[in-house]
């Protein structure tokens, strides 16, 4: 019998889940190919670890930009080896796909994901838009009358939904996240202390000292980069509140966005947003005292998820296991 595999291909990171089995693989969306012969040479957590350190050969890559594919082959290619990580195929059976998309892309930026899945060996490909699997993976109650709102801020995209019925009723999309956050500290250090690091010291830094809010800054941390001044190697102390200050503007972006969406909710569905709050999830949900920051800025109640890294697998992971009872909210597409 065929599977059906639920694939959350996020910019930064990707999940995959089963049937019975919940979430079976995390990963970065990364991959080292060969430049001669465009051959995958390692993909996820040993292609991250060659972010910026790889020989004239070779290539590192993030195939995903945007939350959007931006290498169809290298994508093609990573989805196969998620089949083939599952045993989900082989010369008899080929995989049933539901594959999240964020909410209101293209029509050309959904058939790319789609051939890419098809392009993979999937035997048919269904699309969930990313806010509705947040949603129901946080345990939001997406299908009654009342409004919930999901703020989902990834590794490339942040998309801000209120749903109410099963359906989105409005939503707004920035390709403002935890990528540009990373940016943004790079950006600072070599503006502010004169030192240029790579994405992966930036985002380490986010991770262990960063926070949004000053009643949750985390000390400090010695980090190796480049000295602008000399054209050497150097270390340098970084504070956390330096580190808030670089994600300040971006954080902003987000904040906007969020105020936005709530001036274009319908009145009914403001008052129960207004009554219970805001779902925060997404991997720059962890950012420390983030929720402080939007309940400061919104006046609203603000919960990060449970498990906000693996929320809209977790969505996808219900619908595959409602047995058809949630198929509605899927656009089935095919060759």
């Amino acid at each position: 019998m065929a599977k059906i595999i639920g694939i959350d291909l996020g910019t930064a990171n990707s999940l995959i889940c089963l049937k019975n089995k919940g979430i079976v693989l995390r990963t970065p969306t990364v991959a080292a190919i060969s430049k001669s012969d465009r051959q995958i040479i390692a993909l996820g957590d040993r292609a991250y670890r060659m972010l910026g350190k790889t020989p004239a050969g070779i290539d590192a890559i993030k195939p995903l930009r945007d939350g959007v594919v931006a290498n169809p082959d290298v994508t093609a290619k990573m989805i196969r080896a998620f089949f083939e990580y599952t045993d989900a195929i082989s010369f008899f059976s080929r995989p049933s796909v539901i594959i999240c998309i964020p909410y209101n892309v293209t029509e050309l930026e959904k058939r790319a994901v789609e051939d890419a899945a098809f392009e993979a060996g999937a035997r048919s490909v269904a699309l969930i838009e990313e806010p509705l699997a947040a949603a129901i993976g946080t345990g939001l109650r997406v299908g009654g009358a009342r409004g919930s709102m999901i703020v989902d801020v990834g590794g490339g995209t942040t998309e801000v939904a209120v749903i109410s019925l099963g359906g989105i009723v409005t939503s707004n999309l920035i390709r403002v996240a935890g990528d540009e956050l990373n940016e943004a500290i790079s950006t600072y250090l070599a503006r502010r202390r004169g030192i240029k690091i790579g994405e992966t010291q930036a985002e380490a830094l986010k991770i262990k000292i960063g926070s949004a809010h000053p009643l949750c800054d985390n000390g400090e941390m010695v980090i190796s980069g480049h000295s602008l001044e000399t054209g050497l190697a150097a270390n340098m102390k970084i504070l956390s509140s330096e580190v808030r200050e670089a994600m300040m503007p971006t954080l902003e972006q987000i904040i906007q966005t969020v105020k936005r969406t709530l001036e274009q909710t319908p009145p009914e569905l403001s008052s129960d947003i207004y009554d219970y709050g805001i779902m925060l999830t997404g991997g720059s949900a962890l950012l420390r005292g983030i929720d402080k920051l939007f309940t400061e800025r919104t006046g609203l109640k603000v919960k990060v998820a449970p498990r906000p890294l693996d929320s809209v697998c977790l969505g996808i992971l219900k619908v595959i296991e409602s047995e058809g009872k949630m198929g509605s909210i899927l656009q089935y597409r095919g060759r």
